[in-house]
């Protein structure tokens, strides 16, 4: 038997000064703080048996993902499978607080909170994340992999290995900036895991990522 882990870490904090939900765009990469982070976790990780390295193709990941590259001499391999779920609300302010919920206009996308109806079902999220982690995971067989993602993504692969449901509510995610979940499997099959926050707990002040 094979045992292999799969480190599931999510990018550190991203410069975004007007709080709007970015998902996918173009142009949000780390912000100080962020490249910081990334840096201890480049440190935490140094030592790890750490042989194939992957990130989601977005800029924060990416940037993310490049000081382990440069402590690892790793190359940085990218998935699309392991980018931020859609979202309808990209590009707008849409948080507590912010009057979101009461436009009419929003209520069409809010109908469906177990799929959910703004954005890409979670089912879709589940099998797309545990496909690349899968793939990882064979890339690195009998040693550790890394993948840089983003916390819906990873939190919602983390409650299908889980068993448990796949709706939630956002506020109670364990799914920091620069946390890592960690995955192990015996051969092919999941066994385990586990959550550090080897960068420290994220400010509950912080800027809104994802």
């Amino acid at each position: 038997m094979s045992r292999t882990v799969v480190h599931v870490l999510r990018h550190g904090e991203v410069h975004n000064p007007e709080g709007i939900l970015y998902g996918r765009i173009a142009g949000f990469g780390l912000s100080e703080s962020g490249r910081s982070m990334a840096a201890r976790i480049a440190d935490h990780v140094a030592d790890f048996d750490i042989t194939h390295l992957v990130s989601s193709p977005l800029q924060r990941a990416q940037e993310t993902a490049a000081p382990i590259a440069e402590r690892l001499r790793l190359p940085i391999h990218t998935d699309q499978r392991l980018l931020e779920p859609t979202n309808v609300f990209e590009g707008t302010r849409f948080g507590v607080g912010d009057g979101a919920l009461k436009r009419p206009a929003n209520w069409k996308h809010l109908r469906n909170p177990f799929r959910p109806s703004w954005g890409e079902p979670y089912t879709e999220i589940a099998a797309r994340m545990l496909a690349a982690v899968q793939d990882a995971r064979a890339a690195a067989v009998g040693h550790q992999a890394l993948c840089v993602s983003h916390q819906l993504a990873i939190w919602t692969l983390r409650r299908f290995l889980e068993r448990r449901p796949l709706w939630h509510d956002p506020r109670k995610r364990e799914c920091g900036l620069a946390s890592l979940t960690s995955i192990t499997f015996d051969d092919s099959a999941y066994s385990g895991i586990s959550y550090a926050e080897p960068a420290g707990a994220t400010d509950p002040d912080a800027v809104p990522g994802a």
